[in-house]
């Protein structure tokens, strides 16, 4: 009994200490690609370049909003647009042919285009300065236009698939979680580090997986998907970083570390 507590990965044979050293790496190289294909699926989940929040909101409870530039107009912004102007925007912004008529030629000064060169572009050019400018939010170009005239509604994956996700991800990311512990605890490091992050490997991916459903429910939550996942792989990291310290170490050091 006293010679398998005192058991040490670092006493393995050579070929053993390798061995787990190449498929710890593993382990940690497709958790790795797993959290990079999440976010090149997500990634555009919320009809925006970039990652956000709304990315996670959308896939988990949907996301339903309004057009920024419908918004804007009907607060009173621009104080000065005429208020002809103003209806034929939100006119055209309530429409279906938002790419076809942004600039037709056939509606004069009308289109929406020639509107925001002259009532918008002092403020919303690429190029614009002053108090007021806001070039990070330009009507310069349509494809600039088109991000703030778009209304969103983003319905959430389905229970079905929800449900065979977090069969799948349950399964797997627990029993990776439980291997490189088991392993860490024949590791020569302290065993209050050992425990510690342990328990936060466990309460992190606790924390993300029970909240794909509360955030189902809640789009609040989505917070505590990208909290406790953040923790999660840091964590599991953190072990495997540690199992490889000790495969690494001098053989039948065993001296516990720090």
């Amino acid at each position: 009994m006293s010679a398998i507590l005192s058991l040490r990965l670092r006493d393995l044979p050579l070929l053993g200490r390798f061995g787990v050293a190449c498929a710890v790496l593993v382990l940690l190289g497709g958790l790795g690609a797993s959290g990079a294909y999440l976010y090149m699926h997500q990634e555009e989940r919320d009809e925006r370049a970039g990652w956000s929040i709304d990315d996670v909101k959308g896939h988990y409870h949907g996301l339903v909003t309004r057009a920024p530039l419908t918004v804007a107009l009907e607060s009173g912004h621009p104080e000065d647009l005429p208020e002809a102007d103003r209806e034929a925007l939100l006119t055209w912004l309530a429409g279906d042919r938002l790419s076809l008529d942004f600039d037709n030629l056939d509606l004069g000064d009308a289109a929406p285009a020639e509107i925001m060169a002259v009532s918008c572009l002092d403020c919303h050019a690429r190029s614009a300065t002053g108090p007021e400018a806001m070039p990070e939010m330009s009507l310069e170009l349509w494809d600039d236009v088109y991000a703030l005239a778009q209304s969103r509604d983003i319905k959430p994956v389905s229970a079905e698939i929800l449900a065979a996700s977090t069969h799948t991800h349950a399964l797997s990311l627990a029993t990776l979680t439980l291997v490189l512990a088991l392993l860490c605890a024949l590791t020569a490091w302290p065993r209050w580090l050992v425990g510690g992050v342990t328990a936060l490997s466990g309460l992190g991916l606790l924390i993300d997986i029970s909240s794909w459903w509360l955030t189902r429910w809640n789009d609040s939550f989505a917070w505590a998907i990208v909290g406790g996942g953040f923790v999660y792989n840091v964590t599991v990291l953190v072990l495997g970083l540690m199992v490889l310290g000790e495969l690494i170490r001098p053989k039948g050091s065993n001296k516990s570390v720090g």
